[in-house]
């Protein structure tokens, strides 16, 4: 398998989230079997100017391959976001087309697109003429229910350069409602011979099957269910490929939630860091509750709170720990 000659040693790939997918994440993600890891998504004019907390978006150190989403409305900016991006290391960038956020949409950018597929053309392009390395393209069925465009602006989007097409399964006007329509990314597989991902409400190796004969894709991306396991994402790509997936134990699983905090506290600085780890080590408990672990509601008021990374890893480690564990029969 291969996405312009970039080989993929899976079929499951994690999807980029804003303030979700950091690199430490990514790391382990990509560490456990994911075929494509892709960063949280950069605002073009932002990366370019320098802004830190763009950069660290941007980070691919211990990547392999480096994605990079970049998110903007202007050709110029995001062609030179582009070009950066590659100068930096990225292997591939990915244009975001499916953002729902306001904020985002206010601005044109993300999902917004969808509303003037030619001028989402006229970004592509200039992505794909800024940089030697692929260019790909994330979206979402369209707008709206009336204006289902999905099939078209991928058309388009491979027209003008685009190496790899990837669909979630809602309209922007959705967000992150009802139930992602696997069916519906069909037609976006009618409208030509591409590599096609199809995203949305991926939990586990049956749903994934169940996506990729629905939609006809090649590949899954795998993206709220991965917080608190970014495991899972491989294990869903090994079971894909007919292989038994490698189940983590209990320490192993510990393990990595600690250097997920670590290296959040050493990438970001620790007043920055215990904040936008709060998220991770909260899905983290509840990922260990899911599997049998005792709830303590001490320990994950002291993870959503405390500023004291010593206090935060000693509650972690209290909770997730094989001593908490009270394995299902």
């Amino acid at each position: 398998m291969n996405i312009a000659g970039i080989p993929i040693e899976s079929r499951a790939f994690l999807a980029p989230m804003s303030g979700v997918t950091d690199i430490v994440m990514r790391r382990i993600a990509a560490r456990r079997g994911a075929g494509i890891v892709v960063s949280e998504m950069v605002a073009s004019d932002e990366f370019v100017r320098g802004n830190e907390e763009a950069r660290i978006r941007a980070e691919g150190e211990g990547v392999s391959p480096h994605v990079v989403q970049l998110a903007g409305c202007d050709p110029h900016w995001l062609g030179e976001a582009a070009r950066l991006a590659e100068a930096n290391g990225a292997a591939v960038v990915d244009i975001n087309m499916g953002c729902p956020a306001k904020k985002v949409t206010g601005g044109w950018a993300g999902s917004a697109l969808m509303r003037d597929l030619d001028h989402a053309v006229t970004l592509i392009e200039a992505a794909v003429a800024a940089v030697k390395v692929p260019v790909t393209v994330k979206m979402r069925l369209g707008w709206d229910d009336a204006s289902r465009n999905a099939p078209e602006l991928a058309r388009r989007a491979v027209a003008a350069g685009a190496r790899m097409i990837t669909v979630h399964g809602r309209t922007r006007q959705q967000f992150y409602k009802g139930k992602a329509d696997w069916r519906a990314i069909a037609a976006v597989r009618a409208a030509g011979d591409f590599p096609l991902v199809a995203n949305g409400d991926v939990h586990d190796a049956e749903d994934a099957r169940t996506c990729l004969e629905h939609s006809g894709a090649d590949f899954v991306m795998v993206g709220r269910a991965a917080l608190g396991r970014p495991w899972l994402v491989g294990e869903i790509g090994a079971a894909l490929d007919g292989r038994e997936p490698e189940r983590l134990t209990r320490p192993e699983k510990l393990a990595l939630a600690c250097e997920h905090y670590e290296e959040l506290l050493a990438l970001m600085g620790v007043a920055h860091g215990v904040r936008h780890a709060r998220k991770h080590l909260a899905a983290y408990a509840d990922e260990a509750v899911a599997e049998g672990c005792e709830p303590d509601p001490e320990r994950r008021r002291i993870l959503l709170t405390s500023e004291d990374p010593r206090q935060v890893m000693g509650a972690l480690r209290g909770l997730l720990s094989n001593e908490c564990s009270r394995a299902a029969a």
